[in-house]
């Protein structure tokens, strides 16, 4: 029995990160060998507003606003709101300088959601597109995200999120960077095979009639908005060409602080997209979710632990299992060096894998812990950026 649920954690473990991964290329492979390329309209140009939902930006929002203005789109056909609320900066003055944005804020701080719901009161267009302050977005941003509109069977598009790295990069960074490039190719394959499961909410657009107003307790408002969307029969589309650069987080405590954010916001996620779990409802969108998603944030980190346990049980049962635990061992010292240079600010590129995905698994724990505490609160907590 030991050695059956031994196996089968490495076997979870295994396809939530790498075999799903290959599953699904292979199926996108023969999918597109037999599918007619699609030519976009290079004349579709529909009216777009771009909403960027800002607290406490004083630093850099003049920068995103310059950034925004200079968007490759049709002026009459492009919009800009920026709302604020909450902010305690003068982040509200500053965004007022500008002409052609429009300017929401109002003292109250209830979150992003809610933020997000009270901002589309004042969008009009039958486009609208998300993005975060602290982000910088190519020229062709927009133009790349709404050529896919013109297929109906499109509700939602997603652009891509780039992590700006330097020479001097930590832990932190390099693997936050290493794994949005592969969290970028398996959006790129979900969104070839049939949908994305879980957009990014650096860069985000919709059809205006198909978003719905959040509670304002949610937490990632870009995860439940785009698979409502789904759920409801539309395609949600991963554009590689449009995209938002942002700097990691700025230290270990830093992206801690996020990630737990992210983890006990997955948990009430998934407690609120019952139609996703269904196969029945939709059996490619199930599928792409409970493989993409769901294995990730509940099997594959208990397996992990479960996994460690059985190993050293087994140790002394045969050579091959003695070899296993002393490379699983290895691996999570490797991954605490990581943890400790990092917080010393040393530089060591072979630990940065280890490191990440200790802290990724870690925070999928101590993110359950908080949701269920009821301890997460939906105001936003903007991490400090490197």
């Amino acid at each position: 029995m030991l050695e059956i649920i031994f196996w089968t954690c490495i076997a979870i473990v295994f396809y939530s990160y790498i075999g799903y991964g290959i599953i699904i290329y292979i199926v996108v492979k023969i999918k597109n060998s037999i599918k007619k390329k699609i030519e976009f309209d290079s004349s579709y140009e529909p009216e777009v507003t771009l909403v960027v939902p800002c607290f406490n930006e004083a630093d850099y929002i003049e920068e995103k606003i310059k950034n925004s203005l200079e968007l490759d789109y049709p002026k009459d056909k492009l919009k800009l709101i920026f709302i604020s609320d909450g902010s305690s900066d003068d982040t509200p003055d500053r965004i007022k300088k500008y002409d052609g944005v429009i300017a929401l804020h109002e003292n109250k701080r209830s979150g992003k959601a809610a933020a997000m719901n009270r901002a589309m009161t004042y969008v009009t267009t039958p486009i609208v597109a998300f993005c975060d302050a602290n982000t910088t977005l190519n020229t062709e941003a927009i133009r790349e995200l709404v050529k896919h509109y013109k297929d109906e069977k499109v509700g939602a598009v997603t652009g891509e999120k780039r992590i700006i790295s330097t020479n001097k990069e930590g832990a932190s960074t390099a693997g936050e960077g290493i794994y949005w490039k592969y969290e970028s190719l398996l959006k790129k394959l979900d969104s070839d095979f049939y949908s994305v499961v879980g957009a990014a909410g650096e860069l985000m657009s919709y059809r205006t009639s198909l978003y719905k107003e959040l509670p304002g307790d949610s937490l990632l408002d870009d995860l439940m908005q785009s698979m409502q969307i789904a759920i409801d029969g539309y395609r949600v589309i991963y554009e590689k060409n449009a995209w938002a650069a942002e700097t990691a987080s700025a230290n270990v405590k830093e992206e801690l602080k996020r990630k737990i954010r992210i983890s006990a916001g997955a948990w009430q996620s998934m407690l609120r997209l019952g139609k996703a779990f269904n196969p029945f409802h939709n059996f490619n969108l199930f599928f792409a979710f409970i493989s993409h998603r769901v294995l990730r944030w509940t099997l594959a980190p208990l397996s992990l632990l479960i996994l460690l346990i059985t190993n050293v049980l087994l140790a002394s049962q045969s050579s091959l299992y003695t070899t296993i635990l002393i490379l699983q061992i290895g691996f999570y010292a490797l991954a605490l060096l990581g943890w400790y240079f990092e917080n010393k600010r040393i530089k060591v590129k072979v630990l940065f894998v280890p490191y990440y995905f200790f802290i990724m698994n870690l925070c999928m724990y101590l993110g359950l812990f908080r949701f269920l505490k009821g301890k997460q609160s939906v105001s936003w907590e903007r991490a400090k950026r490197a």
